[in-house]
């Protein structure tokens, strides 16, 4: 029996915008479908006519109407939104040029005077945990621990948007082979949807800024591009916001510390006491009294190298990360195996979650997000902290 066009419809709604992540059909973004017998032909509009993810789009509506009984042959028509259409998808998801959204959707409000940004993630009943990767020095892996974490995390299923607020440092466009320009869906207001990669949605200033130009920004102007993301990106409502924090306690953690005034730290050290000692800043900074935020727990990262004979090696020495953990009295959650495939894949865009699941440092990532989702999160503060104006 033939298929028809509202069992294909119905096949289509799990099939999520990679960029907004909501089903295409509830977006309006199918326009036709056309059964003729075994063929199905499906027109989907993009929001853009260059699209950056149109492949995808075109990969995801094959392959759910193909599984239908009765189907032996899709073809995908893209075309795009006309403006009003846009307009009307842009008051579905929730943008809005002042004001507070009071429809449970997304705001891109600039704030309700002052220096206080309407921004979703502190809204009470937000469901979006907000996890903040720091450390106190470079070198010791944040940004890769950061990304295989949200890929372990997307694994098990979750909603995972990553947010690189290291705005000089940006690494994470290259991690996950996504350093393109992001979609902008309003010119006017100027709502820019994330970039879609290894089942996150990112936003980083590596996204606008090209390698070769370095970023000559003092203080308010940083605190100002964390803002823009903040309030003009559609994160939507994800599950979990990964920040990926500069190293250190300057400009940019005091920023985060004023917009997520309820992110979740966690800090990333390795084994040698050198890096353990300047790690205790980062958390000492968050449990000041004046940002007040939960310092969760401790990961140690390149704790130990597996050679050809199977021994282990720690190489950075040992026993740093527990010892950080016992100092602040939080839980070590987890020792991360040093891999060269680690940095390769870093290196390639394919996080090792991806590329080796079955390897050690995959199953370790795999653990630490399993222990993250287990964990309750600590009360929300509902607190804009106006003293930690950058000015």
């Amino acid at each position: 029996m033939p298929v028809t066009d509202v069992q294909v419809i119905d096949a289509l709604r799990p099939v999520n915008d990679p960029e907004i992540g909501k089903s295409i059909v509830d977006l309006g973004m199918v326009k036709q479908v056309v059964v003729e017998g075994s063929t199905v032909m499906v027109t989907v509009a993009l929001t853009v006519a260059g699209c950056p993810l149109k492949a995808e789009i075109t990969k995801r509506v094959t392959e759910a109407t193909a599984a239908l009984d009765g189907v032996s042959d899709v073809k995908v028509d893209l075309t795009v939104m006309a403006p009003e259409e846009l307009e009307a998808l842009r008051a579905k998801i929730g943008g809005h040029s002042h004001g507070a959204d009071q429809g449970g959707g997304h705001s891109f409000a600039q704030g309700r005077g002052g220096d206080a940004p309407d921004i979703s993630f502190n809204r009470p009943g937000s469901k979006t945990r907000v996890l903040a990767i720091t450390s106190g020095k470079g070198g010791v892996g944040k940004s890769s621990v950061t990304v295989n974490l949200g890929v372990a995390l997307a694994k098990l299923g979750k909603d995972v948007a990553l947010m690189d607020a290291d705005i000089y440092g940006f690494s994470i466009p290259k991690m996950l082979n996504a350093d393109i320009q992001p979609t902008v869906l309003d010119e006017e207001e100027k709502i820019i949807l994330p970039i879609a990669a290894h089942g996150l949605r990112i936003i980083s200033a590596g996204n606008f800024m090209p390698d070769d130009q370095a970023m000559l920004w003092r203080g308010p102007m940083l605190h100002q591009m964390l803002r823009e993301f903040l309030t003009r990106v559609f994160w939507g409502e994800p599950d979990y916001l990964l920040v990926d924090m500069p190293p250190g306690t300057g400009d940019i953690a005091l920023s985060v510390a004023q917009y997520l005034p309820s992110a979740e730290v966690y800090v990333v050290t390795t084994p040698q006491a050198a890096a353990q000692r300047v790690a205790q800043r980062s958390a000492l900074m968050a449990r000041n009294e004046r940002i007040g935020q939960p310092v969760m727990g401790v990961i140690e990262n390149m704790s130990w190298f597996t050679g050809d004979d199977g021994k282990r090696y720690e190489l950075f020495g040992s026993g740093g990360g527990q010892s950080l953990a016992d100092d602040l009295e939080v839980p070590l959650l987890a020792q991360l195996p040093l891999v060269p495939a680690l940095r390769e894949g870093g290196d390639a865009g394919l996080p090792i979650t991806v590329s080796d699941p079955a390897g050690e440092a995959a199953q370790a990532f795999d653990a630490l997000a399993k222990q993250i989702e287990a964990t309750p999160p600590p009360k929300p503060r509902q607190v804009f902290r106006p003293e930690l104006k950058i000015s």
